[in-house]
């Protein structure tokens, strides 16, 4: 019978994974004058391309940071799943893209993920406070102008993605840490 691998993290990835889940909220605390423009989606593609699965570790550190900031309210919950969505769809992307080819991806990926950012957000609303489809319609076409401010915000900022995975890349490797390989 095979044994299946456990999936554990050293003392240093855990270290590391922390700092990465704080960088991503102290940079929306830092971008919070500026409505929907911050940099979660670009530092989310950009941990999920390196460290694949893992990269679920430094998401829910923001996420709970998040909830520990402003309050485990119910406009928090759907935070639970809305950046696991994200960190999905780069899963489902091939793991070893080429710079030209993410240079567009991923920057359409976190543009696409700015724009429905309501309609992700709109089911738990519609759940949580009882609209009905019509109110969720109302709802979603109110934050409008919002998730397009994310969009293109998003749309800008996953430009750095490439760059910026090349060298998180690198001081990996510099530290020791296993990297997946394409398989995982």
């Amino acid at each position: 019978m095979k044994q299946r691998k456990r999936f554990r993290l050293s003392v240093l990835e855990i270290v590391l994974f922390s700092m990465l889940g704080t960088l991503m909220f102290v940079l929306q605390l830092v971008m919070e004058l500026l409505p929907n423009i911050h940099f979660g989606a670009m530092l989310i593609i950009t941990y999920t391309v390196v460290f694949r699965k893992k990269a679920l570790f430094p998401i829910y550190v923001y996420v709970f940071l998040v909830g520990i900031r402003w309050g485990f309210s119910l406009s928090w919950l759907p935070y639970l799943y809305l950046w696991t969505l994200l960190w999905l769809a780069v899963m489902l992307l091939p793991p070893r893209l080429s710079p030209k080819l993410g240079m567009i991806v991923y920057p359409t990926v976190g543009f696409l993920h700015g724009a429905l950012y309501g309609v992700l957000y709109a089911p738990a609303q519609a759940l949580l406070f009882g609209l009905n489809f019509r109110q969720t319609l109302l709802w979603i076409a109110g934050g409008f102008w919002f998730d397009v401010l994310h969009s293109l915000g998003n749309l800008a900022a996953c430009t750095l993605v490439v760059p910026l995975a090349a060298i998180l890349k690198r001081l990996a490797r510099t530290w020791r840490l296993h990297l997946p390989s394409e398989k995982e």
